[in-house]
């Protein structure tokens, strides 16, 4: 007979708290068996359970990780087109990210440009104030 786990015991296993456990259940990610309201959970829940887990690290998102785990049915076509639908997504998010990283590289660019100008202005402002204040300094010494 398989292992069967409790959502105590996914939960501690994989760091989650229960919660997430029942919003991946509601999502369709995984199908535990009942007894009376108690959830069972079987191996391959545990295993879409480390999948989802995985993929969410990645950046998935819970629609492509469920698109990816609905396919598999351990015939070896499947695992091909498993895998071929794995490498699409991948290459999305790849490219995503890719897209992410040139908007934060430009946004930084402006930041350090908007920075530059900025400081600039307060050393004008700076030295202007530097200026008046030696000039009344000046005028005061210059009356005693």
């Amino acid at each position: 007979m398989d292992p069967t786990y409790t959502i105590s015991e996914l939960a501690k296993e994989f760091g989650i708290t229960t919660r997430s456990i029942r919003y991946y259940e509601d999502f369709g990610l995984l199908s535990p068996a009942r007894k009376g309201s108690m959830r069972i959970y079987s191996k391959r829940d545990r295993t879409r359970l480390r999948l989802t887990l995985r993929g969410k690290r990645l950046g998935l998102s819970l629609a492509d990780i469920m698109q990816i785990l609905n396919m598999y049915d351990g015939t070896p076509s499947t695992n091909v087109k498993q895998i071929l639908v794995t490498l699409d997504v991948i290459a999305k998010k790849r490219a995503e990210l890719e897209q992410q990283f040139q908007d934060i590289t430009a946004i930084r660019k402006e930041l350090a440009f908007a920075e530059e100008r900025f400081r600039a202005a307060l050393d004008r402002i700076n030295s202007n104030n530097k200026k008046k204040n030696n000039h009344k300094n000046s005028k005061v010494k210059n009356r005693q």
